[in-house]
């Protein structure tokens, strides 16, 4: 394993220079806010579940499939938006996916039967993939030797929008009661993203002054630069594709899709997956024909591993999150609000935890075996979940998420600590499609709780984890994972200038 000396700036520095608004902490501070406002959109659904259920008539099966239909299209959104941005820069899509939230949140709030809250909810989903469009963004303005805790500030504050969903929404519902309650703080969440959306793309820049915006050589999809990555890259494509069957397949199980339309949608995917494979292959001939210089590869197994690593760590907090609070109301007898109150205690780490997941990455020497020793922690913390119950006191069992939540946030800080760094000028796609990958883990944790109680559910994801720290063993070591500033793709883009890259004072 290739190690690589930690930076020689101090933790204590790299924490306060947070308190900063100026410069690149101004437009890190400005992401993760919007990166908040996206998460309290995309999980308002949540708090909700079982008001909405009640009021509308649905099963227990609907809730779910409502459920997996708010992290379906964030799928094939994340892939997609990592190309946006590859191309048009983080500044405009960002905004752009921050105004868009709007309507379909509205649909949500005024949807009256199952069909309404399903199309509404596979359009929320989009939203979902902003996620990937930050990454992007702070990566321009950090060196790499920060990138893991500018990272982790960005995922963490930012994913702390599901937690401040869970507690606040309910409330917010209780006393707008008399104004239409949970559609009122539903609706309500879109017009806020809308509106600093539009503020967005007035007050940040895609780059430092005099930074040029590395863009990807080839458009179409993801340029790799070696024949095997080709390979690789239709191997990863597949279960990208293949999940949205699986969604289709709930659909039609819960009656929303007859099983005509579903084939349908069967032979739509499998065009689909064979037009984004000939788009591969065309757009990585270079590769194919082994044109690149051994100076401008970089390993495509190690997104394959990240791919697997946000699976595990973000894929099961989406899952968790979406229900932990009916997880605690059934185990417990908690009201929806103290149910809901109680459940965001597991994204309430996000302020902390992935934060430290990040600067753990950049201060421990070995950013790949801070990530595998996460993953293993994050197993022993789903082990604990398994075994909360009704005998268990209401606190312990906070503490016990709480415990495996830390593990879950800090590895997902570790892992895009990571991305980044794999290749400058594709990196938007390479965050999109591990993102999207955690959106694969989460569709189908959540489909094995259809068939499968909670205590199979939490030990699977501890048992995939541990299989996810195997696999890390497979990850390449970013090169300059500690530099001051970045050396790579300098034929895409003007060198940093000395003054962006001076260590935190």
């Amino acid at each position: 394993m290739s190690e690589h000396p930690p930076s020689t700036v101090p933790t204590r520095a790299r924490i306060t220079a947070l308190l900063q608004f100026s410069g690149r902490y101004r437009v890190l501070h400005l992401t993760w806010f919007a990166f908040f406002l996206s998460f309290v959109v995309w999980f308002n659904f949540a708090p909700f579940s079982a008001t909405i259920g009640e009021e509308l008539g649905l099963s227990r099966e609907q809730l779910i499939t409502i459920g997996l239909c708010n992290v379906a299209l964030t799928v094939p959104a994340r892939v997609l938006i990592g190309m946006a941005l590859d191309r048009w820069g983080p500044r405009r899509v960002y905004a752009s996916i921050l105004v868009y939230a709007a309507f379909p949140c509205t649909m949500f709030a005024l949807s009256t039967s199952f069909p309404m809250l399903v199309v509404s909810r596979l359009a929320l989903s989009i939203v979902g993939a902003g996620f990937v469009v930050g990454i992007r963004m702070v990566s321009e303005w950090f060196p790499p030797r920060e990138m893991g805790t500018a990272e982790g500030v960005y995922g963490g504050w930012g994913n702390f929008g599901s937690a401040a969903a869970a507690f606040a929404l309910p409330t917010l519902a209780v006393v707008a009661a008399g104004l239409g309650g949970w559609r009122l703080a539903i609706g309500t969440t879109g017009v806020l993203a809308a509106l600093y959306g539009l503020y967005y793309l007035t007050a940040v820049t895609d780059t430092p002054d005099g930074v040029a915006f590395a863009r990807p050589r080839r458009q179409g999809a993801l340029e790799v630069t070696t024949r095997g990555a080709v390979f690789g890259l239709l191997a990863l494509n597949i279960p990208l594709v293949g999940i949205l069957g699986l969604v289709a397949w709930r659909l039609m199980r819960v009656g929303f899709l007859p099983a005509t339309a579903f084939t349908v949608v069967l032979v739509v995917l499998g065009l689909a997956l064979a037009a984004q494979s000939r788009s591969i292959i065309g757009v990585n001939a270079p590769a194919l024909a082994e044109e690149y210089e051994a100076s401008d590869t970089y390993p495509f197994r190690s997104v394959a591993v990240l791919s697997l690593a946000y699976a595990v760590t973000f894929g099961s907090e989406l899952a968790v999150v979406s229900m932990l609070p009916t997880f605690f109301a059934d185990t417990f007898g908690l009201s929806a609000v103290a149910a809901g109150a109680t459940a965001s205690a597991f994204a309430f780490m996000n302020l902390a935890a992935r934060p430290i997941g990040g600067l753990m990455s950049d201060v421990m020497g070995s950013r790949k075996r801070t990530l595998r020793v996460i993953l293993l922690g994050l197993a022993v913390g789903y082990s604990l979940m398994a075994l909360v119950g009704s005998s268990w006191p209401v606190a312990a069992a906070v503490a016990a998420a709480m415990f495996c939540s830390f593990f879950v946030q800090a590895g997902e800080g570790a892992t895009y600590a990571i991305v980044p760094l794999v290749k400058k000028r594709v990196s938007g796609q390479i965050a999109g499609i591990v993102g999207a990958y955690g959106n694969v883990g989460a569709l189908l944790f959540l489909t094995l709780l259809l068939f499968a109680g909670p205590t199979v559910f939490f030990l699977t994801i501890g048992a995939s984890a541990v299989v996810a720290s195997v696999a890390g063993h497979f990850l390449v070591e970013p090169e300059d994972s500690f530099a001051p500033g970045r050396a790579d793709d300098t034929a895409d883009r003007v060198a940093l200038p000395e003054a962006s890259v001076v260590p935190v004072a």
